[in-house]
């Protein structure tokens, strides 16, 4: 599967559309922070996250306006993250999405402002928006476990150790807890949204739901790193090769690109097994894990 079926099409569009709504106006001022912000968020994307709420919130049959907060939340800290990833004291890298990066366009300054200003909407968003149906207790564990998901026991944890990995050889594990932060904490976290704001709060599917995105997350960058290997940076929209050029420590290095491939199939698997759980509901989750799988970009 290289292409997003029908019904997941329309709800990356739709997310598109909600992005394009609770981001600031780029005319108010201080204009150049506030297109900044939109360059970052609007331009492109296949909206994995955003699907991820939507399609765990199918699983429960909640209706897509109640959804919708958290599938932008997420994708905010998302490009947030991404903003930041690729400064000059990061990753320090020039494209993204087959564009100059935020930092190449508007300047180190302001997109660092930029990346703060988003993390800070993602919060106004989940804790503003109108979600009928949602009280404030389950509000208030939807912002919890994004925030959770952000922090250093998350993604900026993650970061961490990405960047004190430069150049060392980690074994099999460390790697994964590496990428089980930096990558999977989000996808964990949107799936979760997702059953969250449906208003699922039984341990049984919840605890299905995490051992889905912890799969899908592990996939996202095993496939993320053979592409880096295997793709061209007009195919991927990003420099290709950098992992390499860096000295990043990835699962092809660490493993090799036949055992990489078999734990990525394991891990589809898994995921695909995991979203089993909840019958022809989940059958948005399945699909999902098997694009990541097979994505070329």
């Amino acid at each position: 599967m290289r292409e997003l079926p029908s019904d997941l099409q329309a709800l990356s569009l739709r997310a598109d559309a909600v992005l394009a709504r609770v981001l600031p106006d780029a005319a108010a001022p201080p204009v150049e922070l506030h297109q900044a912000m939109r360059y970052a968020v609007l331009g492109g994307g296949k909206r994995m996250r955003p699907l991820l709420v939507y399609a765990a919130g199918h699983a429960f049959d909640a209706p897509l306006d109640r959804l919708d907060p958290a599938a932008a939340a997420v994708e905010i800290i998302h490009a947030y993250s991404l903003v930041h990833d690729d400064l000059p004291a990061m990753d320090d890298d020039d494209l993204r999405r087959g564009r100059p990066t935020c930092h190449v366009v508007h300047g180190e300054a302001m997109a660092i402002l930029a990346g703060d200003a988003l993390q800070a909407l993602a919060f106004e968003v989940l804790s503003q928006e109108a979600m009928p149906g949602v009280d404030a207790g389950g509000r208030l564990d939807m912002l919890r476990t994004l925030a959770t998901a952000c922090g250093s026991h998350g993604m900026a944890g993650g970061q961490a150790f990405d960047l004190a990995a430069v150049g060392q050889r980690l074994d099999p594990a460390a790697l994964e807890r590496m990428h089980v932060h930096k990558t999977g904490a989000l996808i964990r976290a949107s799936v979760r949204l997702g059953a969250l704001a449906a208003g699922c709060r039984d341990p049984g599917p919840l605890q299905a739901l995490d051992r889905y995105g912890h799969c899908v997350g592990l996939a996202f960058q095993i496939r993320d790193d053979i592409l880096d290997v295997e793709g061209s940076t007009d195919q991927l929209g990003k420099t290709a090769g950098k992992d390499e050029a860096n000295a990043k420590p990835t699962y092809p290095a660490i493993l090799g690109m036949a055992a990489s491939r078999e734990q990525l199939a394991a891990m589809t698997a898994d995921a695909i097994d995991a979203a089993a759980t909840f019958g022809e509901a989940g059958r948005l989750l399945a699909d999902l894990a098997r694009f990541v799988a097979a994505r070329e970009s």
